[in-house]
């Protein structure tokens, strides 16, 4: 774009150093114009060319901006479903845990209980038997 503006101002300069000389100049090949409004027309057409190449590419840049505005927002999109789905999964996970610990404690404190009465049971015994010794003894 701006290769084609600086081209088109320098074919417009150097229309204008060149100068202005009678025998090149006809009705035929300037359309009823002077030297220096060829120039002129040649400078707005220039302009008018820069001008409306400055608009395309503006189109073209929003148009890349809107698409890249697009693209980014699925892919937060698709971020945010797999965040919520990977919260999902750890939630479960953390529900599945507390139940196995709870079972796993309902177990251990059945065992202890257990332990404890089995304890209970042989200290029992073995204070009978202590006792049985004693009246032995004494006797």
């Amino acid at each position: 774009m701006k290769t084609t503006t600086i081209s088109s101002m320098l074919l417009a300069v150097a229309v204008l150093a060149t100068g202005c000389h009678k025998a090149e100049t006809t009705p035929a090949n300037t359309n009823g114009m002077g030297p220096a409004q060829s120039a002129g027309k040649a400078v707005d057409d220039a302009g008018a060319k820069a001008a409306e190449e400055s608009r395309q590419a503006a189109a073209n840049a929003n148009a890349a901006a809107e698409r890249a505005g697009e693209k980014i927002d699925a892919a937060t999109d698709r971020a945010a479903a797999k965040t919520e789905a990977a919260a999902e999964r750890t939630g479960e996970n953390v529900r599945q845990a507390g139940a196995e610990v709870r079972e796993g404690s309902k177990e251990a404190a059945h065992n202890v209980k257990e332990g404890a009465k089995d304890a209970t049971a042989a200290t029992g015994r073995a204070l009978e038997r202590t006792g049985e010794k004693m009246q032995n003894a004494s006797k």
